[in-house]
């Protein structure tokens, strides 16, 4: 246990470039700042507007040991609703999704509207006001059809987020996109470790052979060579935005509000992400063809995402305790899509699925050696300067 000086002090006294001390990922006083001063703080993915298409259709958002109902209120209105009944704290719904007209806890059946209000309890006081009592709600913003929440009273505003994004993402057409499959990996390990694993490619050569046969992001300076001139000059004519936008950690303009989108090449052959490289979905929105590349882009601190030109998949990294956490992936599809037709689910999900059941073991096995009484950080490398970007904003983030 750690008192709020300890933690600055820490803090103040860490190396540039190199990776966290122990105590970041074992202490349990710094794993509740973690969660007041960043997840409770930043904008976080909760789901696709998809998967809630219908008034009444909902959908959990959990983490931290917090509930939030994601529900369809109105036909151009979705709502984020704290799952905690105003009469004595029950979760209202229970199982993962669903479908009601009313949101009634099972506790003592007090009914609440869609959007939170408080129709009706029974056996109450003749003077009892139910007017101050609606579910409390959380900010909820929609970008291109994925769904963002934000516990903080007062976020740093989407806006930015939405203008810069919607024109880099406008081709995809996300918003008429629908889940293909989601699925949740549980991780026994701190969710730093999950996060900083994803934010370097250092280790996918000799880790993912599955993927670095296609991506080039496996090798260092993939960005800067002729393959990545000639993809971007595709990118144009495949109706492809080859703008790059970072809007990243200390470089956003509000905290937890980041945003950023890149494309980048895949080798010769491979045209999207998938065992062979060949397509596994019909192309997505108004993208006209496949031009070899693929495109990284981030919406907030803890969420990725990677865009083919025939599918999406989106990452989600979450706490559950001090030592243990969850990676949730989304994989979107054309909306007009038809599985057994136009996609193999097992042939869509294959290439991400491999790549992170091998970064479970990783992770894991990553925390196992932290945990070790003799566990010394070390030295970054020039491959993991996105991750060092990312633990500086986290260091600033919960310093006291």
């Amino acid at each position: 246990m750690m008192e709020k000086h300890e933690i600055s002090a820490l803090i103040d006294a860490h190396p540039e470039r190199t990776a966290l001390d122990q105590a970041f990922y074992t202490d349990a006083d710094i794993f509740e700042r973690d969660i007041s001063e960043i997840y409770l703080k930043c904008w976080l993915y909760a789901g696709h507007a998809s998967e809630i298409a219908k008034v009444g259709d909902w959908l959990l958002f959990e983490v931290a040991g917090e509930s939030v109902i994601i529900v369809r209120s109105a036909k151009d209105e979705i709502s984020a609703l704290l799952n905690v009944c105003r009469h004595r704290g029950s979760k209202i719904c229970v199982e993962n999704k669903g479908c009601a007209k009313k949101l009634v806890c099972r506790y003592h059946a007090w009914v609440y509207e869609l959007d939170g209000q408080l129709r009706s309890a029974a056996h109450m006081q003749d003077d009892f006001d139910k007017s101050g009592l609606s579910l409390k709600k959380i900010h909820a913003e929609v970008l291109e059809g994925m769904i963002y929440v934000n516990f903080a009273a007062e976020p740093a505003p989407f806006a930015p987020v939405r203008d810069a994004m919607t024109e880099c993402l406008k081709p995809y057409q996300l918003s008429k996109a629908k889940v293909a499959h989601r699925q949740t990996y549980p991780i026994e390990a701190n969710w730093k470790l999950s996060v900083e694993n994803y934010t370097e490619c250092y280790h996918c050569a000799p880790s993912h052979p599955e993927y670095s046969r296609g991506h080039s992001l496996a090798k260092p300076g993939a960005r800067a060579t002729d393959l990545m001139e000639q993809v971007m000059s595709r990118a144009v004519d495949c109706g492809l935005s080859s703008k790059v936008v970072n809007r990243l950690y200390l470089d956003a303009e509000g905290f937890g509000a980041d945003y950023a989108y890149e494309r980048y090449p895949m080798w010769r052959g491979h045209l999207t992400g998938s065992e062979d490289g060949q397509p596994v979905a019909p192309l997505l929105g108004d993208i006209k063809g496949y031009d070899g590349g693929t495109t990284d882009f981030q919406v907030g601190p803890v969420t990725f995402a990677l865009a083919y030109c025939d599918y999406v998949i989106i990452y989600r990294f979450t706490p559950v305790s001090q030592g243990k956490s969850e990676c949730d992936i989304t994989w979107l599809v054309n909306g007009d899509a038809e599985e057994g037709k136009d996609y193999d689910k097992g042939k869509l999900t294959w290439l991400w699925d491999v790549t992170t059941a091998a970064d479970k073991r990783i992770i894991e096995n990553n925390a196992k050696g932290v945990n070790s009484r003799y566990y010394v950080p070390g030295p970054l490398s020039t491959m993991e300067d996105f991750t060092w970007k990312y633990l500086s904003w986290y260091l600033a983030a919960i310093k006291p």
